[in-house]
């Protein structure tokens, strides 16, 4: 799924063995008959591409691949989480959200599915980073969430140190990047690398960032909620 390697017909389909195809199908199911408008892209090709196909694009990262506990924020529909617990059975993954009815969705998704090692946490992010999930995870995944200094804020105190987050991001934007690296002391979290990738035919512009966490939690976060969205660190 990198720039020289498009996704063909099926894309996505090699990152999952059958019982996986059949999980996401399932999910996917899920989606085209949920009516609580959980999201605006619920049919066929479509669907199997800009769900499927674009979280399994995260498996460039090889430390995404080999995790043991992974944490998705603002899971919404359950992507990448989801995808990502079909594909990598062994792991834990943690689908963080905090409106309920797609919490709901997910845990109908969850049971369709037979994903076992896939689980629903309705919190607020930061409120989960200062409990429960504080240090908890390898990896934590966003696709969709916010800007790069809000993602190293909320993903901070859920790793381990030398833990990393994975963020599904569009067009590169310069500005954006500068101000992840002025929060960087104040968040604890540093760009690793950035990964372009082509998750399926028709698609342009994706990248995936690679952040890493460089030492213990920061003192003074997680933030109360909301306030990482309203006051990011790194901005002018």
């Amino acid at each position: 799924m990198t720039p020289a390697g498009q996704g063909g017909r099926d894309a996505g389909v090699d990152r999952l063995d059958r019982a996986g195809i059949a999980a996401m199908q399932a999910v996917l199911g899920e989606l085209r008959r949920e009516r609580a408008s959980v999201s605006t892209v619920t049919e066929g090709r479509e669907a199997w591409d800009v769900h499927v196909a674009d979280s399994l694009s995260g498996l460039e990262v090889d430390q995404l691949v080999t995790a043991d506990r992974i944490a998705d924020i603002g899971s919404g529909t359950g992507f990448p989480g989801l995808a990502l617990a079909a594909a990598l059975p062994r792991a834990e993954v943690d689908l963080i959200e905090s409106v309920g009815r797609k919490c709901d969705f997910m845990r109908r998704a969850i049971e369709a599915s037979g994903l076992g090692n896939a689980n629903v946490v309705n919190a607020r992010a930061e409120d989960w980073a200062g409990g429960e999930g504080s240090g908890r995870y390898d990896v934590a995944v966003a696709r969709a969430v916010g800007r790069l200094s809000v993602l190293a804020e909320l993903a901070s105190p859920m790793l381990a140190e030398g833990g990393i987050l994975v963020a599904w991001k569009g067009r590169r934007d310069p500005e954006e990047e500068v101000e992840l690296d002025r929060a960087a002391a104040e968040v604890g979290m540093e760009s690793d690398r950035v990964i372009p990738v082509v998750p399926y035919p028709g698609s342009r512009n994706r990248h995936i960032h690679v952040l890493r966490k460089i030492g213990a939690t920061p003192a003074g976060i997680p933030r109360r909620a909301g306030i990482a969205r309203k006051r990011p660190y790194g901005s002018q």
